[in-house]
């Protein structure tokens, strides 16, 4: 009975999560907050789901999970990750270039504004 409630609880929680998460994504108007409701969604909700299968092979069927584990450890360290370089594509992508550091090599940004001159080949110069 206990194993049943705890378990259920899990379920129960990482289902609020994720619909938190998912009203959120809706809800929210920039792409810094919709970023943050589904990352704690998808590791709080898939999480969840994850640790009540491992509590129900564990303390019902007598047996352990390893699957379950690795996948909730993949996740954990994989979500957050992610969401920390979104946020940082999206914060370079609206920065100025006067705002950014000076690029190391004699170039500097003149190699990013213009594209390369080819050199034109002999067989074109026949032809």
């Amino acid at each position: 009975m206990l194993a049943e409630i705890l378990i259920s609880a899990f379920l129960v929680i990482a289902g609020v999560f994720g619909l938190v998460g998912s009203f959120g994504l809706l809800k929210l108007q920039d792409t810094m907050q919709r970023l943050h409701a589904p990352t704690k969604a998808s590791t709080l909700g898939v999480g969840g789901v994850l640790i009540a299968s491992m509590l129900y092979f564990y303390l019902v069927k007598e047996s352990f999970s390893f699957h379950e584990l690795m996948i909730t450890l993949f996740l954990f360290l994989t979500a957050p990750i992610t969401a920390l370089f979104i946020a940082q594509t999206h914060i370079l992508m609206n920065l100025r270039r006067k705002d950014l550091p000076e690029p190391a090599g004699e170039h500097g940004w003149s190699i990013y504004d213009k594209p390369p001159v080819q050199e034109p080949s002999e067989a074109a110069e026949k032809a």
